[in-house]
């Protein structure tokens, strides 16, 4: 797996074509979209299953195989990178990925085995990406939201759309802290979508901070810029099979948001897929692609969803009305996330 990440980086670093929009690399695909980067990345993602940060290597030393650790591969990652690259990764139970340069690109679900994928966002004029981390204080039981601000979530006109992580959720506190993040953010001008997942295993940026062992806490994603257009669709538990699935993936479709330069993304529960729909497997995706079939999807199955029903489009005019505040947080769901960056080449 470190070979092929290796490769990806190398091919990255030496490409001189242009990018349509941000490309992923599938593990254990071919990552042959890298021959289609142009520029250096400003800000990655990347998402692997446990089974990927943690399997064995050779040791050439005792000429055996050991067991290696997230953070040994995290860092082998990040120096593949150029160093003011922002960089978050992410561990999760399962993964869906969209393999660039095969004939089909069609996206799935590999809820076993090991697998990963990263998305490098060259720059983008009109659009700003950031990562942020809000880790639990465990002296405080209040979280500070001037941090907001400081993670430009607050006073941030131009702020579309927040990727939300939440780590450690089996801590105590967890959720109540997860609450206290989510719920400041819940505006109708904004997109929020994400999930519960294993762990972070990499978080560079300018205001880094090291994850405490025994602590929660919530990383994510920032995109913001006048021209990002949004929507999301939530899959509850009734969504149980193709008419159902469909039915929601045309309201995603109903948004109208554009998909030329458009990433997809799932937030998935571990309880869903082919366990959820009766032994048959990439249910979802399939859906996904029926309706999109130009846009790439990528995301994971973790332990809790965060998301709605949400538009944000170019027009900018949903705002909130009432005092009412959309339910963020669900469990044993889908989230499905359209994120437009703009028409810029």
């Amino acid at each position: 797996v470190c070979r092929l990440w290796r490769e990806c980086a190398r091919r990255t670093l030496r490409a001189r074509q242009r990018v349509a929009w941000p490309r992923g690399f599938s593990l254990p695909s071919p990552p042959l979209s890298s021959q289609k980067v142009q520029v250096l990345p400003q800000t990655v993602l990347y998402i692997a299953d446990a089974e990927t940060f943690s399997g064995h290597e050779e040791s050439h030393e005792q000429k055996k195989a050991r067991k290696r650790n997230s953070k040994e591969t995290a860092i082998a990652l990040e120096k593949l990178l150029p160093k003011r690259c922002q960089v978050l990764g992410l561990v999760t139970p399962g993964v869906v990925v969209t393999p660039m340069g095969s004939s089909s690109n069609q996206p799935q679900e590999i809820e076993d085995g090991e697998a990963g994928f990263a998305l490098l966002f060259p720059k983008i004029d009109g659009v700003k990406i950031h990562t942020f981390h809000f880790s639990k204080d465990l002296k405080n039981r209040v979280f500070d939201e001037s941090k907001f601000a400081e993670a430009g979530l607050k006073n941030n006109p131009d702020l579309r759309v927040v990727l939300l992580f939440g780590y450690n959720s089996w801590k105590s506190g967890a959720t109540r802290f997860l609450h206290q993040i989510v719920n400041p953010l819940n505006e109708k001008s904004i997109i929020l979508a994400g999930g519960q997942v294993e762990s972070f295993t990499s978080l560079t940026s300018e205001n880094n901070n090291a994850q405490p062992g025994d602590a929660c806490g919530v990383v994510g994603l920032a995109f913001s810029g006048p021209q990002i257009q949004s929507a999301t669709v939530l899959l509850d538990q009734d969504v149980a099979d193709e008419r159902t699935a469909e039915a929601a993936m045309q309201r995603l479709k109903a948004a109208n948001i554009p998909e030329h330069n458009t990433l997809g993304f799932m937030f998935a529960c571990v309880g869903r897929g082919y366990r959820h729909y009766k032994t048959k497997r990439n249910m979802e995706a399939d859906a996904f692609r029926k309706f999109f079939p130009n846009v790439p999807l990528f995301g994971f199955f973790g332990h809790g969803e965060i998301g709605c029903d949400r538009i944000v489009t170019g027009n900018f005019v949903l705002r909130e009305c009432n005092d009412i505040k959309d339910d963020l947080l669900h469990g044993y769901t889908t989230v499905m996330t359209l994120i437009h960056l703009g028409s810029t080449k």
